[in-house]
């Protein structure tokens, strides 16, 4: 008992190796923290709203009807648009791109059911959302609805390149 405690440098050992340990640690620590707020912070999200969506039939067509809001930091590129599971054709996708969001809810478009559209734009290829825009599609004779549909539950899916965004609707018959 007596060397231990004429012997100074027993506990410096521990107590150096002890004090070695805790810094790296907080070292470590603060390294990793730093690293994910640099990145969290430069990495913008992807982020869209769907609303409004409808699906109708009259006696010869049938329409859906979406509205896409970009509320991500970025860019949005649509890469598929699909009515119940079945993609629709960009040949009968029409779409309105605007910086306001419109307040009244969407109805069958005659204008846009006969192939004129306008002042709709008909996509011929993907569709791009700029951030803070508003999307309002138009899709002509979605695959697989019937009048026989009417009253049903049917899925609206937005593809993009990181996610699919879905909505359900119910068939309407259109007046």
């Amino acid at each position: 008992m007596r060397n231990i405690l004429k012997n100074r440098t027993a506990l410096s050992t521990v107590v150096t190796t002890l004090i070695i340990l805790v810094v790296s640690v907080l070292l470590a620590g603060v390294v990793t923290y730093f690293a994910i707020n640099v990145t969290s912070t430069r990495v913008q999200e992807e982020n869209l709203h769907l609303t409004k969506q409808h699906v109708w039939h009259n006696t010869t067509v049938a329409q859906a009807a979406l509205m896409i809001v970009n509320t991500g930091g970025r860019d949005v590129v649509i890469d598929k648009i699909a009515v119940r599971g079945q993609d629709c054709a960009w040949g009968n996708v029409w779409y309105l791109v605007s910086a306001t969001t419109p307040t009244t809810d969407f109805e069958f478009n005659t204008t846009i059911a006969d192939g004129s559209g306008a002042p709709y734009t008909n996509a011929a290829t993907n569709i791009v959302l700029p951030s803070g825009k508003t999307l309002s599609v138009y899709v002509n004779s979605p695959d697989s609805i019937s009048v026989n549909d009417i009253g049903l539950t049917v899925a609206i899916s937005v593809f993009s390149a990181q996610a699919i965004y879905y909505k359900e609707t119910n068939i309407q018959a259109a007046v």
